[in-house]
């Protein structure tokens, strides 16, 4: 148990169906803990069953098939301290549950395809990530799971991604516009005319002048840098690692943008890496290389996926201690 909010963080993570939503999740419940943090599934506000999407023609991902009217007024009760009786979809039948009880907690995550469309839910968002997948990436990866895994056919594969994309891009996509951190999963720069999608260029923009956040950087603040570290001091496979960091417009707005393309051999030697970055918002020295080596094993955490999200987390941990900062003390699970 923990003692009762006196703050409800809310907190947004948006990205279409299998863009490393639930890698990250896993990741910032290292950084708080299970006990101060509740994660609420945006899928569970949908009105349109499985079966009634199939008859309309109506797909998950249209603002037709949610109820964002509840969304709203639970997760405005949340953040106002209340208990909600939030609804339940049940992925395994595709069909809408009972609801079950959900009572505040220090941080409160809204994850899915969902939580920045809605301006009223936006509003309530105290900080937020989007995950953008190239579509290269995107259908190299699921073709990856659903034909090695599920037995599915290449033609088929496709024809799903191909039927979703335009809902995607009306209703999806244009959420980037609002993120505080977008993390860009692209294809290398590093091999002509790559195919398999193995190694990645991610590239993770931070919105410049939000109060509480810190953009990282590399080696100096505001300058544009291009930099291949020393092979002896950070062993990558072919085709090699490069980083840069610089000043870009996005949606009008300045970000400060981080990139990797390439992977690293070994995870120990990103304390190399971490020595360079400066606004980590760590606790101590190695803390990003001690979270990255926690989980070896998750997806991306050989590549800037894992490292980004390491760093999104840590920024997460600080917006959170700063907003409670404001009210009082932090408090710790009992």
């Amino acid at each position: 148990m923990t003692d009762k909010p006196e703050r409800v963080v809310l907190i947004g993570v948006a990205g279409d169906s299998g863009c490393g939503k639930s890698t990250f999740l896993r990741r910032l419940k290292d950084l708080f803990g299970e006990e101060l943090m509740t994660v609420i599934c945006l899928d569970d506000y949908h009105c349109l069953d499985r079966k009634q999407r199939r008859e309309t023609g109506i797909t998950a991902l249209d603002p037709r098939a949610n109820n964002f009217d509840l969304m709203y007024e639970q997760i405005k009760a949340l953040k106002e301290g209340q208990s909600i009786m939030k609804p339940i979809y049940n992925h395994e039948t595709g069909t809408i549950d009972p609801p079950e009880l959900v009572e505040p907690n220090h941080i409160v995550v809204i994850e899915g395809l969902h939580p920045l469309y809605d301006e009223r839910v936006r509003a309530l968002v105290d900080f937020s990530v989007y995950f953008d997948i190239s579509d290269e990436v995107k259908i190299a990866w699921k073709i990856q799971r659903d034909m090695t895994e599920r037995g599915h056919r290449y033609e088929d594969v496709l024809a799903q991604i191909n039927s979703r994309k335009p809902d995607f891009q009306k209703y999806i996509e244009p959420q980037r516009e609002f993120a505080d951190i977008v993390l860009q999963v692209l294809p290398t720069n590093l091999i002509k005319d790559d195919k398999e999608r193995k190694v990645l260029r991610v590239r993770m923009l931070q919105r410049e002048g939000k109060e509480g956040f810190e953009p990282v950087y590399l080696f100096d603040e505001g300058s544009t840098i291009y930099w291949t570290p020393c092979g002896r001091k950070l062993t990558c496979p072919y085709p090699g690692i490069q980083f840069y960091y610089g000043s870009d417009v996005y949606y009008g707005r300045y970000v400060s943008v981080l990139e990797v393309d390439g992977q690293f051999d070994n995870l120990e030697e990103v304390i190399y890496i971490e020595t360079h970055l400066s606004n980590t918002s760590t606790k101590y020295k190695g803390e990003l290389t001690h979270l990255l080596l926690q989980h070896r094993d998750y997806p991306g955490s050989n590549n800037g996926t894992g490292l980004f999200q390491v760093l999104t987390g840590l920024k997460m941990r600080a917006i959170y201690e700063h907003l409670i900062a404001k009210e009082g003390k932090i408090p710790t699970p009992v």
